[in-house]
């Protein structure tokens, strides 16, 4: 069996399973088993010059003493790395998560006093708002070691790459392949290397995976950077990246790649539903091909909001145990950290061997876009602009027109709102959001059959005839037309609404 080691994706969210995994550095294992990833994610944290990275790994495998090795910018000390629990992982993977609704098309001739209260209120919204070798012959030198829960923490600086490869081989780790060459830029830039090594002892396995206690550590640094390089050691294919950044008031782009946002607010056909992440897969599959290297901007929005929201929203405790803590004027300050505005970015990129770079951050203008909002054309939103304030998000619309009889003679259509009151079986308007993307099968959708509008940005025409709402509905007496609705759509929710010009929905920036 292979001795070579498998990159586990500690720089990754829903990377692809076993094979395709993105890190931001490598696992040496101990044995000569193969060891298997499934499910990564890491939370970036920054303001000035301090950089919180929380990541969560789980691996599968045996319970053989394995170690994972990242490049650090500085000497971290044992106060400054931690455990974490779990769980808080899931609630940022699913606020900054592409996201599926449905709308049921209101009475046409009912402009009452419920969708009259809503709009109003929107409007009102829009308005106001460890080592046994002989370490020192090798050019390495151990910096610091500690133990922190089930990790034994060695920091690492090494004069030469091949030093340092060979003091991990000595220490009974067999390197990936190609791993040399990789470690080199980041010995020649001065790096250290933190080197946690797990005791498979104090490890819970559960039908052969072990569930590690997500760490964090923060430092700093003037480079806002995740390192990934290294995890092209071990790489058959493609990757997947995504990366969740939490700064006050602050969005983040990369510096050294293109930037592109993702299309949103496409209408999509009910057969949808039951498959929004293979959907969302493809959509974003036709993005990178048709800007290549690019890294996609998913999400960018208020961390403590959300509209339409698929689970519950970021609170400071979340803001706590992902880093705040540690951010400046928190020590002085203890509940500084919970008036601090936070914003969510999410990137996402898909690469292969051809990645020459690490991923370099930089702070970027507030966007909108990807909500229930008629723009000064009287036309949905389609893609993003600029903002006073960031309201960015994947949304992928199912929408329902009405069927009911239309018994005036001026019908207003194109007014959307929630599940009717009365009609059986499931819940009120809820939003799914795409999750687990590792897990999503690839070409299992074809886009033109799903889409209900066309997607000129990603030269997609949607197959068959028109089946979202704002085209001819033709029922009861009367025949509706987007002309009759006037450009009026209706928000739901409460969330902010920015009135802007519409533009392209994709916006590619340096």
């Amino acid at each position: 069996m292979n001795r070579a080691a498998w990159a586990l994706a500690a720089c990754a969210l829903a990377a692809m399973p076993r094979t395709a995994e993105a890190f931001c550095g490598f696992y040496v294992a101990g044995s000569g088993d193969k060891l298997f990833n499934d499910a990564t994610q890491v939370v970036m944290m920054r303001q000035g010059t301090r950089t919180v990275l929380a990541m969560q790994n789980n691996y599968k495998g045996p319970p053989a003493a394995f170690a994972m090795v990242i490049p650090v910018p500085v000497v971290l000390k044992e106060a400054d790395v931690k455990t974490l629990a779990k769980e808080v992982f899931d609630r940022v993977e699913q606020m900054g998560a592409p996201r599926l609704v449905e709308y049921w098309e209101l009475d046409p001739c009912k402009v009452g006093a419920n969708g009259n209260r809503l709009f109003k209120e929107a409007i009102a919204l829009d308005e106001g708002k460890l080592g046994k070798a002989d370490a020192g012959d090798l050019g390495v030198k151990i910096e610091a070691q500690f133990t922190v829960g089930e990790y034994q923490i060695v920091i690492l600086s090494a004069k030469h790459s091949t030093g340092l490869q060979t003091w991990l081989v000595q220490e009974g780790y067999q390197l990936p392949a190609g791993a040399e060459p990789l470690l080199r830029p980041y010995v020649e830039a001065g790096m250290k290397f933190f080197v946690a090594k797990v005791d498979p002892t104090k490890v819970k396995f559960e039908d052969g995976r072990a569930a590690l206690s997500p760490l964090r550590f923060h430092y700093d640094s003037d480079e806002f950077s995740l390192p990934i390089r290294l995890g092209l050691a071990s790489s058959s294919g493609k990757q997947d990246l995504i990366v969740h950044i939490l700064a006050p008031r602050q969005r983040y782009e990369v510096s050294n790649y293109p930037n592109v946002r993702i299309p949103t607010n496409i209408d999509v056909r009910d057969s949808v539903k039951g498959k929004f992440a293979e959907f969302y897969t493809a959509l974003f599959d036709r993005t990178v091909e048709q800007h290549p290297r690019a890294v996609i901007t998913e999400y960018a929005w208020d961390a403590t909001t959300c509209d339409p929201c698929p689970g519950p929203v970021l609170d400071s405790g979340d803001f706590a145990t992902l880093g705040a803590d540690v951010l400046e004027g928190s020590r002085e300050q203890p509940t500084a950290y919970r008036n601090r505005d936070f914003v969510l970015t999410r990137l996402h990129a898909r690469y292969g061997k051809e990645l020459t770079d690490d991923l370099r951050f930089k702070a970027a203008q507030p966007i909108a876009g990807g909500r229930e909002h008629v723009g000064a054309s009287g036309k949905l939103e389609q893609g993003s602009e600029p903002s006073p304030v960031n309201n960015f998000q994947g949304r992928y619309a199912i929408r329902h027109p009405w069927m009911g009889p239309i018994t005036c003679e001026k019908p207003v259509r194109n007014r959307w709102g929630e599940e009717p009151e009365g009609k059986p079986g499931g819940p009120r308007h809820t939003a799914e959001a795409a999750i687990n993307l590792a897990f999503a099968k690839r070409d299992a959708v074809q886009l033109p059959k799903v889409i209900a509008r066309d997607v000129p940005e990603l030269d997609l025409e949607m197959a068959g005839s028109p089946a979202a709402p704002g085209y001819s509905v033709k029922t009861g007496c009367c025949q509706g037309t987007p002309s009759d609705s006037g450009g009026l759509l209706l928000t739901l929710g409460a969330g902010l609404w920015i009135r802007s010009r519409r533009r392209p929905a994709l916006r590619r920036t340096r």
